[in-house]
């Protein structure tokens, strides 16, 4: 071993530290977590040594670094329990740690102890003990305990060939049996936990990539301990620069992975709420325009076409579009255009203020803009089952729930519904399933159902459906186990088992916070336009001195486009229509004040 020469201060990620080392050498404990987007990150699998001896620490690291530096990061540790620190947040950032290099005879930790527990983080990572001469006994317990790769005497003078051969072997067996890197958000948690199931349809339905583990199976184990998380803590996320975060609110997450939450402005000309196709159309419209615009979005930019699997009734793709594509396309250009969209912001109040219109969110804070387009859709209506509330995210969903896809393989689906979201559904489950059960209230699938969907159900071998039937009872202890079926026309009843169920019924419009300030109709969609005079009289409130506009609520300036307005078409190619005609009177509006 060579005399150490002098060395310049950083940490792992190459910022100050108080210790001592080469660029990513010395670590220290609480040091802050790398937030995305601070620099390119060095993905260089990691050598890592430990030794309580800060000159052999140091000598190990610069004979290392002669051999390695190019293609690996060598980072020393002095203690066991910073190296295993080390390990956790390279672990969590979905990095590789190739080779760990820990001497025997350390306190508090010794070196048998600090590979056994490293173990459990980086099972696939090559162990080597470093050990003096006399401590042959040492090597004999690396072998039994945590069977080591290697054990290397102190001194290993020249490393040519004494240390060098013995990392080249090491690597070389990583590398044929190792796994590539994953920079993904990972999600930790239960398959059958209604907030895992949350979190997961929030980031697929945002097209954030991401991993699942589940924490039953061994690296979904390993990864919460990684976290320094346990069982009573999942869902956790950790984000692709290592931070782990236990059941956090939308709000948080969609920060934690780059999503925008916060509005650049306080006044605007249009607040958009809603960002399926009418509040995506009015947004690339407005903003094409000229209008300074936000889009406001409780969840997911699409709505519910975001979650159908494919539409083949729009303009201009004769061969079908995924939902999920197609509201992607509109949100990218909105965006290219210059409008904000705002996602995961609950909106529950909207009144006037003055000549302006002002926004409140669930947490308070307030926004203010010249007009408002109300493009909030409509839900799922609930399903009225037996045990259908306490297995919600437990096998029971509403909509069309992509994510649970890969676990339907080779299972008995359920879809509920006989419109076109359902159908749709089928047909794209049924091409996973083993079966897939249609159960419909009505006696066809004609009066809701558009007719090429209709053949493609019909189509599919796999695809049973039950007319006149409802569910009436389902079942199941942690997840759903059995569904029963209730034929209005027999008056049978049948148990079904069925692991997965999914929803399509009715239409309830999002609009209940919208109560005393707009005209609602008896199902609470917002009335607009000429529907809103009564024997020729304007609505109560009404203070300009003409008709409101086609798609104008009872509040001036406040407009409705999509399946929130009464008497709407209930198709993409209209919504996205309605979203245009809406900025279109945006302007008119505007033009008065």
């Amino acid at each position: 071993m060579t005399d150490p020469a002098p060395l310049t201060p950083t940490d792992l990620t190459g910022g100050p530290t108080r210790g001592v080392g080469e660029p990513g050498d010395q670590v220290r404990p609480g040091r802050r977590p790398r937030r995305d987007g601070e620099g390119p990150r060095d993905v260089k699998p990691v050598i890592l040594t430990v030794d309580d001896d800060p000159s052999v620490s140091r000598a190990v690291a610069r004979d290392l670094r002669r051999r390695y530096a190019e293609d690996y990061r060598v980072v020393r540790a002095e203690t066991g329990s910073d190296a295993l620190d080390v390990i956790r947040e390279v672990v969590l950032r979905g990095e590789q740690v190739a080779v760990l290099l820990a001497d025997y005879r350390m306190p508090q930790m010794n070196g048998v102890e600090f590979l056994e527990s490293a173990m459990d983080l980086v099972p696939q990572a090559r162990r080597a003990l470093l050990t003096a001469y006399a401590d042959t006994s040492a090597a004999i317990a690396a072998i039994n305990v945590v069977d080591v790769d290697h054990y290397l005497l102190k001194p290993w003078e020249p490393p040519e060939e004494k240390l060098y051969p013995v990392i080249d072997d090491m690597l070389t067996s990583w590398k044929r049996d190792g796994k590539p890197p994953e920079h993904k958000t990972k999600i930790l948690g239960h398959p059958w936990s209604p907030e895992s199931y949350e979190v997961r349809d929030f980031l697929a339905r945002n097209l954030v990539p991401y991993r699942w583990y589940n924490v039953e199976d061994p690296d979904g184990k390993r990864l919460l301990a990684a976290a320094g998380k346990g069982p009573a803590d999942v869902p956790v996320v950790v984000t692709t620069s290592g931070d782990a975060m236990s059941r956090p609110s939308l709000t948080d997450l969609a920060n934690a992975v780059g999503l925008d939450t916060t509005p650049r402005g306080d006044f605007y000309d249009v607040v958009i709420v809603g960002s399926g196709p009418a509040g995506l159309g009015a947004a690339v419209y407005a903003a094409s325009e000229g209008l300074k615009t936000v889009v406001l979005e409780r969840s997911a930019a699409g709505g519910q076409a975001g979650q159908s699997s494919r539409i083949e009734n729009y303009l201009g793709f004769p061969d079908g579009v995924a939902g999920a594509q197609l509201t992607d396309r509109a949100r990218r250009q909105a965006v290219r255009l210059g409008a904000e969209l705002l996602t995961a912001r609950s909106v529950v109040g909207l009144k006037a203020k003055g000549p302006a219109r002002e926004i409140t969110f669930d947490d308070g804070e307030t926004l203010l803009a010249h007009a408002v387009v109300l493009a909030t859709g409509v839900s799922y209506r609930q399903l009225d089952a037996e045990g259908a509330d306490a297995l919600l995210g437990r096998g029971i969903y509403y909509g069309s729930a992509s994510t649970e896809a890969a676990a339907c393989a080779d299972q008995h689906v359920v879809i509920v519904g006989g419109a076109n979201s359902a159908g749709q559904a089928a047909v794209f489950f049924s091409t996973h399933a083993a079966q897939v059960t249609l159960v419909v209230r009505g006696d066809s699938l004609t009066k809701s159902m558009s007719s090429y969907l209709i053949e493609q159900v019909e189509a599919r071998d796999n695809i049973e459906v039950r007319t006149c039937t409802q569910i009436e009872k389902v079942e199941g202890e942690e997840h759903l186990s059995a569904v029963t079926l209730f034929d209005k026309t027999t008056g049978q009843r049948e148990v079904v088992d069925a692991e997965h169920l999914f929803v399509f019924i009715g239409a309830a419009p999002l609009t209940d916070w919208l109560d005393g300030e707009v005209v609602r109709d008896a199902r609470g969609f917002v009335v607009t336009g000429p529907e809103l005079l009564v024997e020729g009289r304007r609505p109560d409130g009404w203070d300009l001195p003409r008709d409101p506009y086609l798609l104008e609520s009872s509040l001036p300036g406040v407009f409705v486009a999509g399946d929130a307005r009464a008497d709407s078409v209930k198709r993409v190619a209209s919504a996205v229509g309605e979203g245009a005609l809406a900025v279109t009177l945006v302007h008119r509006y505007l033009a008065e004040q």
